[in-house]
């Protein structure tokens, strides 16, 4: 059973770097790794995935450019990136382990082609 912890969020001002780390306990084999946010008020939102098999990655428009989703295999960590913060960024970053073959259905940024979770951890950008 696949198990993920976050770390890493803070607090930045705008235009700082921050990387999270999201460690992952289990097989991923089969697994796609993405990050999702959600702030208050609105709906979870994806970031960014990483087909572990294909190893493509894909961003959401708003961090296209600006944020790297990576996995070091040997330490089992999944990264998150994030340059050139925005204060739009501020919210609950979560990392997320998906079936590929939902994802395909579904889609990549769709939460409920992800069926674990961690708990998620803060980011704070101010201006």
């Amino acid at each position: 059973q696949v198990q993920l912890a976050e770390s890493g969020g803070g607090s930045v001002q705008a235009g700082g770097v921050l990387i999270l780390s999201c460690e992952i306990s289990g097989d991923i084999e089969r697994y796609c790794l993405g990050w999702f946010r959600q702030s208050p008020g609105k709906e979870r939102e994806g970031v960014a995935v990483l087909d572990t098999a294909l190893g493509r990655p894909q961003y959401a428009d708003t961090v296209m450019g600006r944020f790297t989703i990576s996995l070091d295999s040997a330490k089992n960590t999944l990264y998150l990136e994030m340059n050139s913060l925005k204060p739009e960024d501020t919210a609950i970053y979560y990392c997320a382990a998906g079936a590929a073959g939902r994802i395909a259905i579904y889609g990549w940024s769709a939460a409920r082609s992800y069926n674990v979770w961690g708990r998620g951890t803060q980011v704070t950008v101010s201006s």
